[in-house]
């Protein structure tokens, strides 16, 4: 009896010790967001800079994802080597990252807006329908009619900056970002042209 009541309580400490390490510091995440990533994001998550992703409203596990792309682990490289934000995750650990990735999915987005007329009707050609005759699927099988995606394999494009989506797929085409399930963006971009990249990011921007 005694035995199994220490074994009871073990437990119980155990689990309430667990319980704490895996509660989010927000506060701390926060105040990350306010100092370290500020200047390119906004505190908000919503950056001032359209080459800069905004980051209100994105899928917590997609943000996640991304943070520990760009670190790298147990002496291997970054899965998404960005100079810039290699260094400024450099000092996070999990939690840390799982926590700024929570404050800025709780935010609120401010989205952008579609700027082209007849781009964006081509972009809703793609997005709805691909490019059947070079094998591009279409945006919305992955990402959603309306743009919203899915948790973390496929961001939330609706109302992103369109320089930045654009510039994503180039990098995908480019071979510079790599980070994708199974290649499909890699794949997918090298068979687009940069006019129908441009299309598509726009669309996506005009997206709610």
């Amino acid at each position: 009896m005694i035995k199994r009541s220490l074994l009871l309580s073990l437990l119980l400490v155990t689990g309430g010790l667990h319980a704490q390490d895996q509660a989010p510091d927000l506060a701390k995440a926060k105040q990350t967001a306010e100092t370290l990533c500020v200047g390119c994001h906004g505190a908000d998550g919503n950056s001032p800079i359209p080459v800069n992703p905004k980051l209100a409203g994105q899928h917590a596990d997609y943000l996640f994802k991304q943070l520990k792309n760009f670190k790298g682990w147990n002496g291997k490289a970054a899965e998404r080597e960005n100079p810039i934000m290699g260094g400024m995750v450099a000092a996070l650990e999990e939690a840390d990252m799982k926590a700024l990735a929570i404050h800025f999915s709780s935010q609120t987005l401010q989205p952008d807006s579609a700027k082209n007329p007849e781009l964006a009707k081509l972009g809703q050609n793609i997005w709805r329908a691909g490019i059947p005759a070079k094998g591009v699927p279409a945006c919305a099988g992955c990402h959603g009619p309306a743009g919203a995606g899915l948790p973390a394999q496929f961001p939330r494009l609706a109302g992103q900056y369109a320089d930045y989506t654009e510039a994503q797929l180039k990098a995908f085409r480019d071979g510079v970002r790599k980070n994708d399930p199974a290649q499909m963006m890699q794949t997918i971009a090298l068979k687009m042209t940069d006019p129908e990249m441009k299309a598509v990011a726009d669309y996506a921007a005009g997206l709610r």
